[in-house]
Order: structure tokens, then sequence, then C-alpha cells
């Protein structure tokens, strides 16, 4: 029986309402000469022209006519209709990958010289872009505390242009002020991003939010079949056409017009598999609260959170993904958190131990050993990433085989 509140349940059950027709229709318009309902899967690398002066004015951005699959596909066109649509922006890009989006997005607001504030708990892969990749290029990072306005305030130097956002942060959940913090960057002239693929367009829309472009792995939850890779980004038609004339036309990151028909064929029912993965994320973190081998759980649906009153102000809901930490000692003995969050990780038989999120499987991953072990153990530390940190994707499935699947992993804690 569930415990999940009536308010809540009656909050999620609203947003999918708002949500579901965009989800089934934007993008899909019936083409009449043929009658099909569904945007068909161009596949031609190379478009031809009716006439000289078409294939003229298509070169210098005058009309419609397509030109190259690089420079623009109908497939592709179609699944960033939907895309705006679910994010209520002016436009979107889609790009190869989720980090292809990332990349783009930054290197449309930087420039040798630049200077971005990011999240000290992010996706890693994010994280090490900042970190590791772009420094070469001249493009330096700050990492802070992301749950204070004022940590990234005080990280702003003249040289700063982009302000990165993530909320909830993988793995750990925390909560950014969002509002605060582009109200903040706004007042000093500088480009908020928001890395939404955590929350979902279903959970959060940043740029109601005051937030300037989003980005998202289309691959998680918006495709939400684990069977395409992709990446988009979201906001004002101008800012994004800068990204897709870099990204996309420039460096070649080009979404296959096949991944695009599979993702806008996922995002169709993008709405009703997030109302039920909210859902039971949060009948799951109440449960997993009350267990005696768990020391902390990590879900702003719970009040306990430290962002939750933040969440609850700035989210349409609470989210499908929640992380909880195994209590254990130190180093990597048996009785460790380390080797007891990889015990849980083996002990599962319902949900799937893999990486990703998002997926209509519940996906259960140990970030200390996997998905964040590129990040030094210090700055894993300082971003409140823990040995026994365990980070859950809820499905569809039901709530109550997850919970007995983790009642029995958890029990073989030794």
């Amino acid at each position: 029986m569930s415990n999940l509140p009536t308010s809540y349940a009656e909050r999620l059950a609203a947003r999918a309402r708002a949500l579901s027709t965009a989800c089934v229709h934007a993008g899909d318009e019936r083409d009449p000469s043929t009658g099909t309902l569904d945007a068909p899967i161009v596949l031609s690398s190379a478009f031809g022209f009716a006439s000289a002066r078409e294939a003229a004015e298509a070169f210098r951005g005058e009309g419609d006519a397509y030109i190259y699959g690089r420079w623009g596909n109908p497939s592709v066109d179609a699944l960033e209709a939907k895309l705006a649509a679910l994010e209520g922006a002016e436009d979107a890009c889609a790009a190869a990958s989720g980090m292809a989006a990332i990349t783009g997005a930054v290197l449309a607001v930087c420039e040798q010289g630049s200077h971005v504030v990011a999240p000290r708990s992010m996706y890693a892969e994010s994280a090490r872009l900042l970190r590791d990749r772009l420094p070469r290029w001249g493009i330096t990072t700050t990492f802070v505390d992301a749950t204070s306005a004022d940590a990234y305030a005080e990280a702003i130097t003249s040289t700063t242009r982009l302000i990165y956002v993530e909320s909830p942060a993988n793995p750990n959940l925390a909560i950014t002020d969002v509002v605060a913090v582009a109200e903040l960057a706004k007042a000093r002239g500088l480009v908020t991003l928001a890395d939404n693929t955590f929350a979902t367009p279903f959970a959060a829309t940043p740029l109601a939010l005051g937030v300037d472009l989003v980005v998202h792995s289309v691959t998680k939850a918006i495709g939400g079949h684990g069977d395409a890779i992709g990446g988009a980004v979201c906001g004002r038609r101008a800012d994004v056409a800068r990204v897709r004339e870099l990204v996309v036309k420039g460096l070649g990151a080009v979404l296959s017009p096949f991944a695009a028909f599979l993702i806008a064929r996922g995002a169709r029912t993008f709405a009703l598999r997030q109302h039920a993965a909210c859902k039971s994320a949060a009948e799951l973190a109440t449960r997993l609260a009350a267990h005696r081998r768990v020391a902390r759980v990590h879900h702003p649906s719970l009040a306990s959170h430290p962002g939750h009153a933040i969440a609850d102000r700035q989210m349409h809901a609470f989210g499908s993904i929640l992380s909880f930490e195994v209590e254990g000692e130190d180093g990597d003995g048996p009785a460790s958190a380390l080797a007891r969050g990889r015990r849980v990780l083996d002990s599962v038989r319902t949900i799937t131990q893999a990486v990703s999120l998002g997926d209509v499987k519940s996906l259960l991953v140990h970030p200390a050993s996997t998905t964040h072990s590129t990040m030094p153990k210090g700055d894993r530390a300082r971003a409140m990433i823990s040995d026994g940190l365990l980070r859950l994707s809820v499905g569809v499935e039901s709530v109550d085989d997850l919970w007995r699947d983790l009642e029995v992993a958890l029990e073989a804690i030794p």
C-alpha cells in the first residue's frame, strides 16, 4: 500500500496532464501528401533543389529548403520541435549526444580566457570536461557548493562568462536555488546554463526560472528506452542558433535521423513514464529512510532533505532518481562503505546494475567505483559523494517489486 501523500500524488497527476498532449503531438505534423501519422525517418544525406535560385537562397539562409544532413534533417527537426515544446523554449537543437550538447553550449558562450562557475557535485563527464579538457583551450572553471547562491557570487571574476547549474545534482541530489542564481547571473551580465537531464522537463523547467540555456542527454528519460543516444540544447532562438552553427554544422556532432525517430517515439510516453517513476521514487525514498542498513537517503521529496523547501517551490515534481548511503567504515575492508555499497549492487535482481538513468528499467550504480571514479577522491568528498553512495534511477516496474529487491539486497550486507 502506498504511503505517498495525496497532495503529491495529485501534483504528479496534474503535471502528467499538462505535458501529455505535447509529448504525443508536438513536432508530429501530419504529412498531407502521404497521410503518415508519425514523422518519417529521412535518411538522405543531401537534398535536391528545384532550381539554381532555390539553391542560392538556401545557402543564404533564405527559405526553408534542406541542403545537407549535417545542416538539417526533417526527422531531427521534428524531434527538436517536440523538445522545445517540453521545455517551453523558442527553439531546440538536437546533437549526437548529451556531452556534444553540453560541450557545444559551453563553447558557444565561452572563448579563450573565459571563466565558468560550476557545481562541485555534477555529472562526472561534465566535470571532467570543465576540469581537464577545456583548460587546454584557455577556459577555466571554479567549482563551488551549488546549494549556496553566495558561493556562486564569490567565485565570479572579471573573466566569468558562464554560470552552470545542475539541480538536482548528480548523484547526491543537492538542490540549487535556480531563481537566485539566474538573477545573480543577469545582474552580472552572465549566461546561465542548466543541465536538466536529472530533473527532466516533467520535474523542472529552468527556462521559466530565468535560465538562458538548458541542456539534456535525451538518451535518458526523454528517450526512455535505452536504445538511442542523443543530446539537446533548448532556449531562445538566437542562442540555440549559435549552438547549432558551432556544434552541429561546425563540429559535426550530428544526431542521426534514426536516433531522432527513436527518441521522439520514446518522448510520446515521457509524461506517463515520469508520472509513474516519480511516484515510485518518492515511495522508495520514504521506505529506504526507515531501513536500519541505510545511513542517509537523498531525495528532495523528503522533509529531511536540506533542499526540500527550495525544490518544493521551483520544481513541478521531485524527480525519479534518488541516492542512498549504506553504513560502513572508512577504507576498503569487508565492513567498509565501499565494500558494502558494492555488495548491495551485486545483490539486486529485479533492478539492473547499469550506468545511465531515465530508462523504463530501474538502474542502480555505485558512483565512487564507476561513474565518478574519474573524479579525484578529494573532489568526491567535497562534492559529498561518499564511498557508500548508491544512485537509483527508478523505472516503471511495480514499486513493491522494487522494494522487495532492495530490501533483500540491504539485508545481504554483512
